[in-house]
C-alpha cells in the first residue's frame, strides 16, 4: 500500500494541476472579474486545500480539526471522481463534434462555447454529487424468498434481517442508525445478522457512540441481533480509505465489542449457536482482520463439521469470497456484504469482476448466498447507482422428501 500511495501521488497531483487549471480558464471565460488576481489566487488556495485532504486528514491524526479534515476528505473524493468522469465525458463529446462536419469547427473554439460548456460540466458534477449524498442517506429494503429443505423446529419460515457494512464514523451516525432501525423494525424480523465492517476503522470517529448504541437497543426480534467482525472492525490510520502496514501485530479496540455489548448485539466469532433447538447461526472471522491481528481462522468445515446438518444452517461472513467452501460444509444460507454493490458508478459495473456473487442472490448448489449493499459508505459519502439497504429474507422450510 505504501508502494501504491507513491505510485499514485503523481498522477494524482497532475490530474489536479490540469483540473485546476482547466477551471480557471473556464471561470475566466465566463467573466473578467474572475481573472482578477485575488479571486484566482484564492480559488487556488481552496482547491488545494480540498485536493490535499487526503494528506493532511492522515497527518492531523486528533482533535477537532481531523474530524473536520476527515469530513471533507470523504466530500472530496466523491465529487473528484466525478469531476474526471464528466470532464472525460466533455472531451470525448469535442472530439466526436469535431468529427461532424455539419458543426463550424470555429464555433468550437468561441468564448461563449467554452463557457456554455463549463457551465454545464459544473451542473452535471453538482447534480451528481448532491444525488450521491443524499441517495446515501435513505435505507432501503431488499427483499428475497429462499426455500431451505429442511425441518425447522417449531417454524415454517424465518424471517431474517441482513444488514451490513454499517462503517459507523465520520460519515455515518446517529442519523443513518435510526433509518435503519426504522427499516429493520417495520419487516418484523425473526433475526438479524449484521455482517461486518460496523465500524469505519476509528472507534474515535463515533459520535455520541452511546447514543448510537441506545438506538440499536430499539432493533425487535424474536431471537435477537447478532454480528460477526468485518475488516474495517479494527483501529487503523487510512489515507484516501487505505490502510498501510506497519510491520506491528494490530490489536482489536475492546470499546468495538463493549460498543456491541451495550447495544444488546451477540458477537460470533468463529462461533456457532443452535437458536431455540431449531437452527444454527455462525459468525465467522474475517480473513483480513485475522491477518492482521496475526490470529487464525477455522475453514467452513472446521466451524461447520460437527453440526448436525438435518437442522438448518445460517452463517454470517462478511467478504463472500468461501462460497464453494461453504456450500461443501453444509451451510444453507450464507449472509455477507463487503462489496458495498460497488458503492458509485462506475464502481457497480467493475464490482461484478472481482466477486462472484457482488450482490443479490445466488444459488450455490444447495446454498443460498446473498449479499447485501450495506447501509453506510465507505470513503467517498455518497451512493450512485447503488443503494444504502438491509436484505429482508423471508425463508420457507420444508422438509426433504
Amino acid at each position: 500500500m505504501v508502494l501504491l500511495a507513491f505510485l499514485l501521488a503523481p498522477p494524482y497531483l497532475l490530474i489536479n494541476w490540469y483540473v485546476l487549471r482547466l477551471a480557471m480558464r473556464w471561470m475566466g471565460a465566463c467573466h473578467k472579474y474572475f481573472r482578477s488576481k485575488w479571486f484566482s489566487r484564492g480559488f487556488v488556495g481552496v482547491y488545494l486545500f480540498m485536493a490535499l485532504t487526503p494528506l493532511t486528514s492522515f497527518v492531523v491524526y486528533k482533535g477537532a480539526l481531523h474530524r473536520f479534515l476527515k469530513l471533507l476528505n470523504n466530500y472530496w473524493l466523491g465529487i473528484f471522481l466525478y469531476t474526471l468522469l464528466v470532464l472525460l465525458a466533455a472531451g470525448l463529446a469535442r472530439i466526436l463534434m469535431k468529427k461532424i462536419k455539419r458543426i463550424p469547427q470555429d464555433f468550437l473554439e468561441y468564448r461563449k462555447t467554452f463557457a456554455a460548456a463549463g457551465g454545464i460540466c459544473v451542473f452535471l458534477i453538482t447534480l451528481l454529487s448532491l444525488y450521491g449524498i443524499f441517495h446515501a442517506k435513505h435505507v432501503y429494503t431488499a427483499k428475497y424468498e429462499v426455500d431451505i429443505q429442511k425441518e425447522c423446529r417449531g417454524r415454517e419460515t424465518l424471517r431474517v434481517i441482513a444488514a451490513g457494512d454499517l462503517h459507523l464514523g465520520y460519515s455515518v451516525g446517529e442519523d443513518q442508525m435510526r433509518r435503519m432501525v426504522e427499516a429493520i423494525n417495520a419487516c418484523d424480523a425473526d433475526l438479524v445478522c449484521l455482517t461486518g465492517d460496523i465500524f469505519d476503522n476509528d472507534y474515535n470517529a463515533i459520535s455520541h457512540p452511546e447514543r448510537i448504541a441506545s438506538v440499536l437497543r430499539q432493533i425487535k426480534s424474536t431471537y435477537g441481533v447478532y454480528a460477526c467482525w468485518g475488516n474495517h472492525d479494527l483501529n487503523e490510520k487510512l489515507l484516501a480509505g487505505f490502510s498501510f502496514p506497519s510491520g506491528e501485530v494490530r490489536k482489536g479496540d475492546p470499546r468495538m465489542k463493549e460498543f456491541l455489548e451495550s447495544a444488546d448485539i451477540t458477537l460470533l466469532s468463529d462461533e456457532v449457536l443452535l437458536v431455540d433447538d431449531a437452527f444454527y447461526l455462525a459468525g465467522r472471522k474475517d480473513p483480513s482482520m485475522v491477518k492482521k491481528m496475526r490470529e487464525s481462522r477455522e475453514s467452513p468445515g472446521e466451524l461447520l463439521g460437527n453440526l448436525n446438518k438435518d437442522i438448518p444452517v445460517i452463517v454470517m461472513d462478511h467478504q463472500p469470497s468461501q462460497l464453494e467452501e461453504l456450500a461443501e460444509a453444509g451451510t444453507d444460507l450464507d449472509l455477507s456484504g463487503h462489496t458495498h454493490d460497488g458503492q458509485m458508478f462506475p464502481g457497480n459495473l467493475t464490482v461484478k469482476l472481482g466477486w462472484k456473487n457482488p450482490c443479490g442472490l445466488l444459488q450455490w448448489g444447495d446454498m443460498t448466498s446473498i449479499v447485501s449493499s450495506g447501509v453506510g459508505v465507505w470513503g467517498p459519502a455518497m451512493r450512485v447507482g447503488t443503494n444504502s439497504e438491509i436484505a429482508e429474507i423471508l425463508v420457507h422450510f420444508t422438509e426433504n422428501p
